[in-house]
């Protein structure tokens, strides 16, 4: 019963061939067969069965949604209300959602099913999904590696077949770089283009709702039904949504940018022998092709950890053990329970991050880091802005290294540069995807990065579905 794309569910809905509660059924059984991978953190069994019964009446009447038939599962720093919410802390133990999440009540809207809640890194921040407080996800792939991060539980639910799609977020890389070690498709939009209004933040002018699907088919429709303006969220865009779903014809003659490292060493070979099959794939099917190296991307993942540690130093100063959540019960002063509650409630990542966050922000060294990173923010993007002016689109690998084995990193700077190529995009604010290209030779997957310009989605997974399906070759 696996299926590839929600058109597939569909056809079989519609001709009888099979009916949504036992399709959810199906996907219940994957997870408990599958339980070892540590993917979901609550499953909605019950509700989503009554949901299948509820749609598939719907169906009969030809009166459902555009997602009837979508079993989707969602990661642990969106709202539903009523549901567990806990970012994969100890924080935040015991509470549950007010309010659902905008991108998640437009999918519920039309009739999407809501399966469970998907394990992560603690407040999204990792590249590993190590950093959970429940414990790492394994990758379907091989049992032994990391499934990326910090959607990383994402990513390996729709790749293990538990369900067909799933939300994760994209901070700095969080839906690409798990894509692409899980070998699915992951697609982080332009900033803005989807609410943020019931995601909880670690940086907020980064963080961007994303998809994580087997087909472009679907990151296309997902994204045309979350996308829009939100009263909620005073930075959501105004902007017209394209039909992103109906994929424009690709140009004959694109002009594509290839962004190499100025410096190559950590960078699996693989990896960069993969990206030149592409290239001369791309000059093979005539498109103009050029390769880049930009100085600018030295500062990129500089810029990103200084801006985005000094976001998560003032949004995650609302967890204070006070109002919700959890709670030191021996301290014996107000300040002390601050402390006591913060340092037992977060991680260690988690609190490395808010320290030098707060270190970045403090009076001595303002001016020095945090005015100094927007600056070079703002130069990044009018570069992006430049070079999409020459060039249609940009590639690169979405990952300088294979999926590592767990315990594998220890460091956290070696960490921090799994973000290597993803962080771009994400200081810019710019549309990117992940697609998988090719296989290591141990049989392990390999993703290609696409950026385009700003609110250009609709030419960004035309270019993708092209890739997909005229001009990628898998080794």
């Amino acid at each position: 019963m696996q299926y590839q794309s929600l058109s597939q569910v569909q056809f079989d809905l519609t001709s009888d061939k099979i009916s949504l509660p036992n399709l959810v059924r199906y996907y219940l059984n994957q997870i408990e067969e599958k339980e070892n991978l540590n993917a979901f953190l609550s499953v909605y069994a019950d509700e989503a069965l009554a949901e299948a019964e509820r749609i598939q009446a719907k169906i009969s009447t030809k009166s459902a949604g555009r997602l009837a038939g979508m079993v989707i599962g969602i990661k642990d720093v969106l709202c539903y209300k009523d549901h567990p919410l806990q970012c994969a802390s100890k924080i935040l133990d015991g509470f549950e959602s007010q309010f659902t999440a905008t991108a998640v009540q437009k999918l519920l809207d039309e009739d999407a099913i809501i399966i469970g809640r998907l394990n992560c890194d603690e407040f999204a921040m990792g590249s590993s999904n190590e950093n959970s407080a429940f414990g790492p996800t394994l990758n379907p792939i091989d049992n032994d590696r990391v499934p990326g991060g910090s959607s990383g539980a994402s990513a390996a639910a729709v790749a293990a077949d538990l369900c067909l799609a799933a939300l994760g977020t994209d901070t700095g890389g969080s839906v690409r770089q798990p894509a692409a070690f899980c070998n699915i498709i992951g697609l982080k939009p332009t900033y803005s283009r989807v609410s943020r209004y019931g995601l909880a933040a670690y940086a907020s002018s980064f963080d961007t709702i994303g998809t994580l699907t087997k087909s472009i088919s679907d990151a296309a429709l997902l994204l045309e039904i979350m996308a829009g303006h939100d009263e909620m969220d005073s930075t959501s865009s105004k902007k017209e949504i394209a039909k992103y779903s109906e994929f424009p014809e690709t140009a004959e003659a694109l002009r594509v940018g290839v962004i190499t490292p100025n410096d190559q060493n950590g960078i699996d070979p693989e990896i960069i022998e993969s990206l030149n099959v592409q290239v001369q794939i791309l000059k093979s099917a005539g498109h103009k092709v050029d390769e880049l190296t930009l100085p600018e991307l030295d500062y990129a993942l500089p810029t990103y950890y200084i801006l985005t540690t000094a976001e998560a130093s003032t949004n995650l100063s609302r967890y204070d053990g006070v109002r919700y959540g959890y709670r030191n019960e021996n301290a014996h002063d107000l300040e002390n329970l601050y402390k006591k509650s913060r340092s037992e409630g977060f991680g260690d990542e988690v609190q490395r991050r808010i320290l030098l966050g707060t270190f970045v922000l403090s009076a001595s060294y303002y001016d020095a880091y945090y005015t100094k990173a927007q600056k070079v923010r703002k130069l990044i993007q009018q570069k992006m802005k430049e070079l999409f002016k020459n060039y249609d689109f940009l590639i690169s690998p979405t990952t300088p290294t294979l999926p590592f084995k767990l315990g594998e990193t220890v460091s956290p700077l070696e960490m921090y540069l799994a973000d290597l190529f993803t962080v771009q995009a994400s200081v810019a604010g710019i549309p990117a995807i992940s697609i998988p290209v090719a296989q290591s030779e141990d049989g392990l997957p390999v993703g290609l990065q696409i950026m385009a310009d700003f609110f250009r989605e609709d030419k960004l997974l035309s270019f993708a579905n092209y890739m997909q399906n005229g001009a990628i070759i898998t080794k």
